[in-house]
């Protein structure tokens, strides 16, 4: 997709990890950095049409007083629910994957580093020319999770909706290893994106 020399690289990881991170030092180096989680809650979560299939969905614990998507309450329907979560893919996947696109096949000579928690649950890997994924030690990526203020139990059972770690860095291209120092971290991106770099 897109015209010119632009590059697609594809970066994942489990949740905790660091992709964010991981993407804001790849902007640091000239990488336009799209994050799928910001892309959905800044642009698709705010369409009126969104959040009245949400309210007909889950009713209006899905959306706050002032008639704006509750995030933390619908997290905590769908990811106790399959049935309800595999009905929230279904509204907003089409739509992350319309605009992502229309902002691909408009690229010249750019070099986007895209974040995507599902990357290869939802077998995205032919979007991107690269793929690279985040990974860190379990007690760490927990430790992370409750500094997010994420409560244990919800992110055992959002982490067991996507693929073990494992097998996600068995799938990439390349992995980063977040484990230690954000200088270690800086050295590992530098580089990569020397690497990737046409």
């Amino acid at each position: 997709m897109g015209k010119g020399d632009s590059l697609f690289v594809g970066l994942t990881g489990g949740m905790g990890c660091g992709k964010s991170t991981v993407g804001k030092l790849f902007a640091e180096r000239e990488f336009l950095r799209l994050d799928a989680d910001e892309t959905v809650r800044e642009e698709i979560l705010n369409k009126p049409a969104v959040v009245s299939a949400l309210r007909d969905r889950f009713g209006d614990g899905a959306v706050t007083p002032i008639g704006t998507v509750d995030r933390k309450a619908l997290a905590g329907i769908v990811f106790r629910d399959d049935e309800a979560l595999s009905w929230l893919e279904k509204l907003i996947h089409p739509q992350l994957w319309e605009r992502w696109k229309e902002l691909f096949d408009s690229a010249t000579d750019q070099r986007f580093i895209c974040e995507v928690p599902l990357l290869f649950e939802k077998q995205m890997e032919n979007w991107f020319d690269s793929t690279v994924c985040v990974t860190t030690g379990s007690a760490l990526q927990l430790q992370r999770l409750e500094q997010r203020e994420i409560p244990p139990e919800l992110a055992y059972k959002r982490i067991a909706k996507q693929l073990p770690l494992a097998r996600k860095c068995e799938l990439a291209d390349f992995v980063i290893l977040n484990d230690g120092s954000l200088e270690f971290l800086r050295e590992q991106v530098d580089a990569l994106a020397q690497c990737l770099s046409p």
